[in-house]
C-alpha cells in the first residue's frame, strides 16, 4: 500500500510540475525594434533552452516566474524575470554592444582572448553570415570570405579543397572545435561531408599556425565551432531543395538537459541522384551524391556541476560518381564506360577535459579513421588513414602583463593504399612542446612570443617559432605585425587528386622532403561607430617564401605528373582588404572584400643555373566579393545578395595545347529570399549562379576517348592530345533555383 501511495504521488508531482510548464513565445530586437537573428535563450531555473531563428523569433518552455537569459553575438547580455500573465508575443530587447563586434571571445589560439587583444589577426564568422547564401557544406560556405576559395580540384568527381589566399587546400589546417581531425585524405574527401546546419561559426586565421598547430598549418587555420549543446533548440529541422534535384535534410534533436548530462545528436542527409549533361560532352556536369552523417555532442559534469567534459562523435557515409552518362555501379573498373566513384566511411571523435573551473590544466584528445575505395576508370584506389592526437596545455596569467601558454602534443598518422608510392603501411609520431607569451606591454601595445619544436619520426627535429606585435595606434585603429615559421609533411596521393584522376603516370623523382615556410604579415584594422552607421575595414600585406615546395609538374610529360622537391624557392604574396558597413538607421548592411594574390615559384636550372619563374597552378590572380542584406521587418522578409568575382586563374595544359592557358575573369551571382515566421519557423527561395557561368565545354579534352584508345591516330588527332580532366576551375553547374526552410521547436 505505502508503493501505491508513494507512486500516486510521484505522479501528482509530475503532474503539478506540467501543469506549471508554460510555453512562451518571444522576439529580441535591439533598441531600434530590428530583429537580432540567432540570439540564445536559456532558461536559468530549469536550464532549458533555445535558440532564435532569423527573424529573432523563438519558443521556449518554462515554468512560471523562471528568468530568461539572452544572449547574442554584438549585443549586451540580459536577464528577463516572465511575468506569466503575459506569455505570448513578448519582444525582449538587448543593448548593442559595438566594442563586442571587435572583441568577440575566441578560441582559435588555444586561449579564450577577445578579438580586440589578439596580437594574431583573426576573422570571425557567423551562421547568420554563412548562410547569405544556401550552402550545404562548410565547402561552399566560405566562398564569400575574404581569401578564401572553395577549389573543384576534379571536373569529373567534383572533390574540392579549401584555399587560403591561394595556397592549396593542404595547407590549410581545418580544425573542428579546436581539434586537428582534418588532414590527409579528409582535406580532399571529408570537407563537404561538414553541414553548415552544425557551424555555429568559422574562425579564421591567415598565416603560419605551425607554432600552436603544428603541420598542416602553414597558409592559415580554419576553425569550425559546432553549435554548443546549451543553445540548441530541443528540435530543429532544415531543409533545401535545388531545381537540379538536391536535396538535403539536417534533423537535430536535443535528448538530454540537466545538471549532469546535456547531449544532442543531429542527422544529416544529402541525396542528388538526377545526371545532367548540358554542356553535350556526355558527361556528368554535377556529381551525383548520396551520404549520410550523424554526429552526436554530450557534456558530463563533474558533482559540483562543474569541470565539464565534452565529447563529440560523428560518422560519415557518402557514395559519389561522375562520368559518362551511361555509367552505372556494375561499371566500376571496367575500361569501356569511364566513370568516377568513390565510396567513404569516416569516423571522427574528439574530447575535452578542464581539471578544474581554476585549473591552468586542459587535456584535449582526437581521433579519426577514413576508409575510402576508389574507382578512377579502371584505375582502382584503396586508402585508408587514421590520425591521432593528444595535447596537455597549461595556461596561466601573470598579473596583467603575461598570458602564458604551453603545452605538450603527441600526433600519430598511419596511412596505407595499394599504390607503388606505399608499398607498406606508412606511419609516424610527432610529439611535440610548444610555448606563448601573450605579453601586454602597457595599454598600446602587445607582443606575442611562441616557439615549437616537433620531432618527426623520419625527419628529425623542426622548429617553428612565432612573434606578433599589436600596436593601438588610436582608439580605433590598430596595427598588426606578423613573423612565423611554417612547415607541412606531405603525403602525394592523400592531398593531390589530379595524381588519381585521368590518364597520367606518377613519377617521383626523390624522396620527398617537408616544406617548409617564412612568413611575414602586415595588419591594420579601423572601426568607426555613431548613431548612424558602424564601419569597419581591415587591410593586410602578406608573404610566404617556400623551401623544400613540392608543386607537381604536369607540363614536362603530357602522359606523367612529376613529383619533386623544388630546386629553388616559391613566393606567396599578396595584399587584401576587407569592409563592413552597417546603417543604423535602416536595416541595411554590406560586405565588400578584395585579395590581390602573386604565387609563383622560382626554379634554378642544374645545367645553367638560370632562374626560371612559373605561375602557380590554379591560383587566381585576384577575387573581388560582396554582400547586401536588407531587411523589411514589417513583413518578416530578409533579402541576401551575393557575389563573388576572380580573376585569370593559370590551369593545367598539354603540350600544344588549343586551350586558354588562364581562365577569364567570371562572377557568380547569388540571390536569396527568406520569409520569417513566429515560433522559429522560416523558409526560403533563392537563385544560384543567376547569370548561369559555366567553364567551357572543351574543360574535358577527349571526352569522347576517356581510356585513350584512339589517341595514336594522325590524322584525328595530330598532336596527340590524351584524356585530360585536371583542366578545371569552376562548378559546372549552372545556373538553379534553390527553396528551403527552417523549423525551430
Amino acid at each position: 500500500m505505502s508503493k501505491f501511495f508513494s507512486f500516486l504521488i510521484m505522479i501528482l508531482i509530475s503532474f503539478q510540475s506540467i501543469s506549471q510548464s508554460i510555453i512562451i513565445i518571444g522576439k529580441v530586437v535591439d533598441i531600434n525594434n530590428k530583429h537580432i537573428p540567432n540570439a540564445h535563450i536559456i532558461d536559468l531555473n530549469t536550464k532549458n533552452s533555445t535558440v532564435c531563428n532569423s527573424s529573432g523569433n523563438f519558443s521556449i518552455d518554462i515554468n512560471q516566474s523562471d528568468t530568461l537569459f539572452i544572449s547574442a553575438i554584438g549585443y549586451t547580455h540580459k536577464k528577463f524575470i516572465i511575468n506569466s500573465n503575459k506569455l505570448n508575443n513578448q519582444t525582449f530587447i538587448l543593448k548593442e554592444n559595438n566594442d563586442l563586434l571587435n572583441e568577440m571571445v575566441i578560441s582559435s589560439t588555444l586561449q579564450l582572448i577577445k578579438k580586440k587583444n589578439s596580437p594574431i589577426p583573426i576573422a570571425v564568422y557567423s551562421a547568420h553570415f554563412l548562410n547569405t547564401v544556401p550552402a550545404p557544406s562548410l565547402v561552399d560556405a566560405t566562398n564569400q570570405i575574404a581569401g578564401l576559395r572553395p577549389q573543384i580540384n576534379c571536373s569529373v568527381c567534383n572533390t574540392g579543397d579549401i584555399h587560403i589566399n591561394g595556397m592549396e587546400g593542404a595547407y590549410s589546417m581545418v580544425v573542428v572545435d579546436g581539434m586537428p581531425i582534418m588532414g590527409g585524405l579528409s582535406t580532399v574527401y571529408g570537407l563537404q561531408g561538414i553541414p553548415t546546419s552544425l557551424i555555429a561559426q568559422l574562425e579564421v586565421i591567415k598565416g603560419p599556425s605551425s607554432t600552436i598547430y603544428g603541420s598542416e598549418a602553414m597558409a592559415g587555420l580554419i576553425n569550425v565551432v559546432t553549435k554548443d549543446v546549451n543553445c540548441i533548440p530541443k528540435i530543429a529541422l532544415d531543409f533545401n531543395l535545388s531545381s537540379w534535384g538536391e536535396l538535403q535534410t539536417s534533423l537535430s534533436l536535443k535528448y538530454l538537459d540537466n545538471k549532469k548530462l546535456k547531449a544532442f545528436s543531429a542527422i544529416d542527409i544529402f541525396q542528388y541522384n538526377n545526371p545532367i549533361d548540358n554542356n553535350n560532352d556526355n558527361f556528368t556536369d554535377l556529381t551525383l551524391k548520396k551520404r549520410y552523417s550523424i554526429f552526436n555532442k554530450l557534456q558530463f559534469f563533474s558533482k559540483n556541476g562543474k569541470n565539464p567534459l565534452n565529447i563529440s562523435v560523428r560518422y560519415l557515409n557518402e557514395d559519389r560518381w561522375g562520368g559518362e552518362m551511361n555509367w552505372s555501379p556494375n561499371d566500376r573498373g571496367g575500361n569501356s564506360v569511364y566513370g568516377e566513384s568513390v565510396l567513404t566511411n569516416r569516423f571522427e571523435s574528439s574530447s575535452f577535459f578542464q581539471f578544474s573551473k581554476l585549473s591552468p590544466l586542459k587535456w584535449q584528445t582526437s581521433f579519426s579513421l577514413h576508409d575510402q575505395r576508389s574507382w578512377y576508370g579502371s584505375v582502382y584506389y584503396k586508402a585508408k588513414q587514421i590520425i591521432g592526437f593528444s595535447q596537455l596545455t597549461f595556461h596561466k596569467k601573470i598579473k596583467v602583463k603575461h598570458n602564458l601558454l604551453s603545452g605538450l602534443a603527441l600526433r600519430y598518422n598511419n596511412y596505407n593504399d595499394n599504390t607503388p608510392a606505399t608499398l607498406f603501411s606508412d606511419s609516424w609520431w610527432l610529439p611535440g612542446v610548444f610555448f606563448q607569451d601573450n605579453f601586454n606591454i602597457n595599454n598600446s601595445h602587445k607582443l606575442l612570443l611562441g616557439w615549437r619544436t616537433d620531432y618527426h619520426s623520419k625527419h628529425g627535429f623542426i622548429q617553428s617559432p612565432r612573434i606578433n606585435y599589436q600596436w593601438d595606434l588610436a582608439k580605433n585603429t590598430t596595427l598588426r605585425l606578423g613573423y612565423g615559421d611554417g612547415f607541412r609533411v606531405v603525403n602525394v596521393f592523400t592531398e593531390d587528386h589530379a595524381a588519381l584522376t585521368g590518364s597520367r603516370e606518377v613519377i617521383f623523382l626523390e624522396e620527398l622532403k617537408p616544406e617548409k615556410s617564412k612568413n611575414i604579415n602586415v595588419t591594420i584594422s579601423n572601426n568607426w561607430d555613431n548613431n548612424y552607421y558602424n564601419i569597419s575595414i581591415e587591410s593586410s600585406i602578406f608573404s610566404s617564401k617556400f623551401s623544400n615546395k613540392i608543386i607537381p609538374d604536369f607540363l614536362t610529360n603530357d602522359n606523367q605528373i612529376i613529383y619533386s622537391n623544388l630546386n629553388g624557392y616559391a613566393l606567396a604574396r599578396g595584399v587584401s582588404s576587407e569592409i563592413f558597413l552597417k546603417l543604423k538607421k535602416t536595416p541595411l548592411k554590406f560586405s565588400l572584400n578584395g585579395t590581390l594574390l602573386d604565387i609563383s615559384s622560382f626554379e634554378v636550372e642544374s645545367n645553367s643555373g638560370n632562374i626560371i619563374k612559373n605561375v602557380q597552378l590554379l591560383a587566381e590572380k585576384y577575387s573581388l566579393k560582396w554582400t547586401a542584406y536588407y531587411s523589411f521587418e514589417k513583413w518578416g522578409l530578409d533579402i541576401n545578395y551575393a557575389a563573388t568575382n576572380y580573376g585569370p586563374i593559370r590551369l593545367p595544359l598539354l603540350e600544344n595545347d588549343f586551350r586558354r592557358e588562364y581562365s577569364l575573369p567570371y562572377t557568380i551571382h547569388n540571390l536569396k529570399l527568406t520569409k520569417n515566421f513566429s515560433r522559429g519557423w522560416s523558409t526560403f527561395v533563392g537563385v544560384r549562379n543567376i547569370t548561369n557561368f559555366t567553364p567551357p565545354d572543351y574543360s574535358i579534352l577527349r571526352a569522347f576517348d576517356p581510356f585513350d584508345q584512339q589517341v595514336d591516330d594522325p590524322i584525328d588527332n595530330p598532336n596527340s592530345y590524351t584524356f585530360d580532366a585536371s583542366y578545371m576551375y569552376a562548378s559546372f553547374q549552372g545556373i538553379n533555383f534553390v527553396f528551403g526552410g527552417s523549423i525551430i521547436f
